[in-house]
């Protein structure tokens, strides 16, 4: 994530998710089995096809910072969902300064997916469809269930780089 901090503003970009690569372990509610998915590549650009998509801060409806149909533009290419957001919040701005923007996340409806058992008693879950409701951004008090974000910040010449996690 590339962010430029402005006195009113901060301009984000970068990459909410990359397609075709493993989450972070998560816990199935129902089943309490552990599993990681994968995006199929074009799944986000069916579902960006489909309806408005809300920016928010770690997932909380009551902060919604944007959407598609104004401050937000979503599309994805052969890397991922990739985001170009300009937020004008305060919180944010003062949290970008501070340098606790952690990176991307996302808020989604699964409709179609294929799973497979892997060697380590996991399951791989592929979501081919779905109706994507949200992205957020994450700050210090969240981990983004995906490690393919970084995050760079720019002001006044300085720059900070945090590298993507290699798997």
């Amino acid at each position: 994530m590339r962010i430029e901090i402005r006195s009113d503003k901060v301009i984000i970009d970068g990459y909410v998710n990359a397609v075709a690569r493993d989450s972070r372990p998560m816990r199935d509610k129902g089943t309490g089995k552990r599993f990681v998915e994968q995006i199929v590549p074009g799944a986000f650009e069916r579902a960006l096809k489909s309806n408005d998509v809300d920016l928010l801060l770690n997932h909380d409806e009551s902060r919604k910072l944007g959407s598609t149909s104004t401050n937000l533009q979503l599309y994805e290419d052969s890397i991922g969902l990739r985001a170009h957001a300009e937020v004008t919040d305060e919180e944010v701005i003062r949290k970008a300064r501070e340098k606790k923007l952690r990176g991307w996340s996302f808020g989604f409806y699964e409709l179609d997916a294929s799973k497979e058992d892997l060697a380590n008693g996991m399951e791989r879950r592929f979501v081919e469809e779905m109706r994507l409701k949200e992205v957020s951004i994450i700050d210090d008090r969240k981990m983004p269930c995906y490690a393919g974000t970084s995050i760079e910040t720019r002001a006044a010449g300085e720059e900070v780089v945090i590298p993507e996690p290699l798997e």
